[in-house]
């Protein structure tokens, strides 16, 4: 009973050794060839684009949040929109109403992005 397992235990000794192997190989390459230059810039910690100067609990300004609410709007309007253009004879016309519906309240978050200046560049 136990031969009936061995594609399974053999696919992840597989997918560990292509997951894991290219790493360590990497990593033992890149110490023995290459070059260990360190200096401040390179050591130096980076976040977010800010310079690390003050307290990390610093406050900045919201548009950041605002970009990244614009970002997910339009990752997820490409992501549905896509595969709903693929089928859009298939679903008929209770999948154009769905999509119009889920298009609406996208609006109404590009709307709300607008109306609070993330669209503005300085």
């Amino acid at each position: 009973m136990l031969e009936n397992y061995f594609p399974v235990l053999l696919f992840m000794v597989v997918g560990l050794l292509v997951g894991v192997a290219p790493m360590a190989l990497g990593k033992t390459v890149s110490m023995l060839l290459g070059t260990n230059r360190p200096d401040p810039e390179k050591l130096s910690p980076y976040e977010c684009g800010f310079e690390a100067f003050e307290d990390a609990r610093m406050q900045f300004d919201v548009r950041y949040y605002l970009v990244a609410i614009l970002f997910i709007l339009f990752d997820l309007e490409v992501a549905f929109l896509l595969p709903w253009a693929a089928v859009i004879k298939d679903v008929g016309f209770p999948g154009f109403v769905a999509m119009m519906v889920f298009l609406g309240i996208l609006v109404v978050g590009f709307v709300y992005e607008w109306m609070k200046g993330a669209l503005e560049w300085e």
